[in-house]
């Protein structure tokens, strides 16, 4: 930690409102002004840095650009390679309780551009079809031709459009959720009564829940500006996201604030809103073979009927346990489901 975080973490201004205590209402101030002091005296950043650069990095220049990303390969090397995409407000951490798991297969992490551990992301344009395009550069640059795309939230958009626009590298999908902008572009009257009925729940989830894609796709600027400046500000709207989209207790203080710190060590919260300010085109169908985990507490758990108007789904996982950090929340049953979408690319 720098004498610069400390400081400003001593210095924060403890904003109170008539709903402080209420967690209906954001994150509440007791719960915050506890990390805020955990994260001010006792978290040591150096020792999950130190974790962190240990992983086995590679940056490699694609798509006009540099794109870093965790490169563990196996000892086979013929073995099957596995992508995997995160999304927001996390990074590449979401998939640290996996990688033991996957030591028999060519595992590729990226730090989608503009989030943490990324190059600078200094132009704009950065939609997640632009990212889709430099996965696919960077991977034939690595030398794999062929491989099964696994994530969720803005990683599942970047996976889809993967798939779309190269179908002859993609053998199988891995999901958590079909694109979330299939929900506020979907036509009813073209899905069976669940499907539509899943879109209204989408449809009330967004007016309850989406305030912050509507602030994080319009006013990008403003909000970077008060994330970006203050400790305080940025663990707020960040942990908010982590607890309430997970299933119970899914991090100690200590994980919640490596998560935090990350966006903050980066100075990436503002370039992080990229994939929701630029427009993103899907195709109405992808015919990748898929196989769509479905984790009880995520956001917005979808019926297999809503998922098949989009996607070639194979096999359809329901959970009970998991939220929206799914990989991380629950690591073993994430690779089970993975792995039956590799053996899905094996066949095809």
């Amino acid at each position: 930690m720098t004498d610069d975080i400390r400081e400003r973490l001593h210095r924060t201004r403890r904003v109170t409102t008539p709903w402080s205590e209420d967690e209906r209402r954001g994150i509440s101030g007791t719960h915050l002004d506890e990390l805020l002091d955990h994260w001010e005296h006792a978290y040591d950043w150096t020792v999950h840095r130190r974790r962190i650069d240990a992983l086995p990095w590679v940056t490699v220049p694609a798509g006009g650009t540099d794109l870093r990303m965790i490169h563990q390969r196996s000892a086979d090397p013929d073995a099957p390679v596995v992508v995997l995409l995160h999304g927001w407000p996390d990074s590449v951490l979401r998939f640290e309780r996996v990688l033991p798991l996957l030591t028999d297969v060519h595992v590729i992490v990226p730090a989608l551009p503009g989030f943490p551990f990324a190059p600078p992301l200094t132009t704009p344009g950065m939609s997640a079809d632009r990212i889709a395009g430099i996965l696919a550069d960077a991977l034939d640059r690595l030398g794999h031709p062929r491989y099964t795309v696994s994530g969720g939230d803005v990683g599942g958009t970047v996976a889809e459009l993967l798939a779309a626009r190269h179908p002859d590298r993609v053998a199988a999908l891995h999901l958590t959720n079909t694109a979330p902008q299939r929900a506020l572009t979907a036509n009813p009257a073209k899905l069976t009564p669940e499907a539509a009925d899943h879109l209204r729940r989408c449809a009330q989830w967004f007016r309850s829940e989406g305030g912050y894609i509507a602030e994080q796709s319009t006013r990008p600027n403003t909000l970077a500006v008060a994330l970006g400046d203050s400790p305080a500000g940025l663990a707020a709207w960040i942990v908010e996201k982590l607890e309430s989209w997970s299933d119970g207790p899914a991090f100690t203080p200590d994980e919640l604030l490596t998560w935090v710190t990350a966006y903050w060590a980066t100075g990436t919260i503002g370039t992080s809103f990229s994939t929701y300010t630029e427009p993103v085109d899907l195709p109405d169908r992808i015919d990748t073979p898929t196989v769509l985990s479905v984790f009880a507490h995520d956001t917005k758990p979808e019926p297999r009927s809503y998922a098949e108007a989009f996607l070639d789904v194979r096999a359809y996982v329901e959970h009970r346990a998991g939220g929206h950090f799914a990989a991380w929340e629950q690591p073993e049953a994430y690779v089970r489901d993975l792995r039956r979408a590799v053996e899905l690319g094996r066949r095809g």
